[in-house]
């Protein structure tokens, strides 16, 4: 019975893995939960001063801030890469670094350079593999992101447009849509567009009194809308994350379980024909005597 005790072995071998797939998936859908509050928690925050933002730059217009001046002198463009940390969540990230490679292709078939900052330990080994400049980078968020522990690496960036050296900067980010639908993104952040610093028709148009005065309001919130952005967009790669994590991590358990229905179907056709084999030379000796 070797070959049995080897189907037992391997019997034994995915019960064990499918017991740790089944753990994984119940984990990631409580983490899932609160990935997706903590999301739609930061939703109201990034419209209200967005709202505002716009109203400010619209009520003096003869101020213009650098984050909603066109550049195009610099000929390096900066990508915000935000991937996972860890794996096991099907294919989320090989479709966000599918549309950065996509970019870089153009960019640099433009004949302009990269400059890249990764937020996640997939996106930075990706980018080491490609060769792209990596000038910061932010690993092992866990599960709630800070928003001090991503203004350092993002905040390279930022200066470097506002210095004019940059001309546009990118956000490459998994937007959650539902549990069984993510969507890999790549936006433009800056500079800033019309459309994303168009007022609210619908609200009132607000006269403000500006304490110290209007471009240093200005320059704070518009620097405060476009963090917001960010951790908009960490926050939905967040809740993609355990969303795709849990989705895999169930299909891994089905398939385990059909693993283990076929090999302990071919167990017991082993063991019957184990069996028959012995009654028959059993039946024959007899015969034989």
């Amino acid at each position: 019975m070797a070959a049995g005790k080897e189907i037992r072995g391997k019997i034994k071998s995915v019960e064990n893995t499918k017991k740790i797939t089944k753990a994984m998936e119940m984990v990631a859908a409580s983490k899932m939960r609160k990935a997706q509050d903590r999301m739609r928690a930061a939703r109201p925050y990034s419209d209200k001063i967005r709202n505002i933002a716009a109203n400010l730059s619209q009520a003096n217009p003869e101020y213009t801030h650098p984050f909603l001046v066109k550049q195009d002198k610099a000929k390096t463009v900066g990508i915000i890469v935000v991937t996972t940390d860890k794996g096991l969540c099907g294919g989320m990230n090989t479709n966000v670094l599918r549309q950065v490679t996509n970019k870089v292709r153009e960019i640099e078939g433009q004949g302009s350079k990269i400059q890249a900052v990764a937020i996640g330990n997939k996106g930075l080994g990706f980018l080491n593999r490609i060769g792209a400049k990596v000038v910061s980078h932010a690993i092992q968020l866990g599960d709630t992101p800070h928003l001090d522990k991503l203004i350092g690496p993002v905040k390279v960036l930022l200066d470097a447009y506002q210095e004019g050296k940059l001309d546009a900067v990118y956000l490459c980010y998994t937007r959650f849509i539902n549990t069984m639908k993510q969507e890999p993104m790549m936006e433009q952040l800056l500079p800033l567009s019309s459309e994303r610093m168009e007022a609210d028709k619908s609200s009132h148009s607000w006269d403000y009194i500006y304490e110290p005065d209007a471009q240093a309001v200005i320059d704070e919130l518009l620097v405060r809308y476009v963090e917001a952005l960010i951790y908009q967009a960490v926050a939905e790669n967040m809740a993609s994350e355990q969303s795709a994590r849990m989705v895999a991590m169930k299909s891994a358990s089905d398939n385990a379980g059909n693993v283990i229905g076929e090999l302990k179907l071919i167990y017991n056709k082993t063991r019957q024909a184990a069996i028959t084999k012995e009654l028959s030379e059993i039946v024959a000796g007899a015969a034989a005597v």
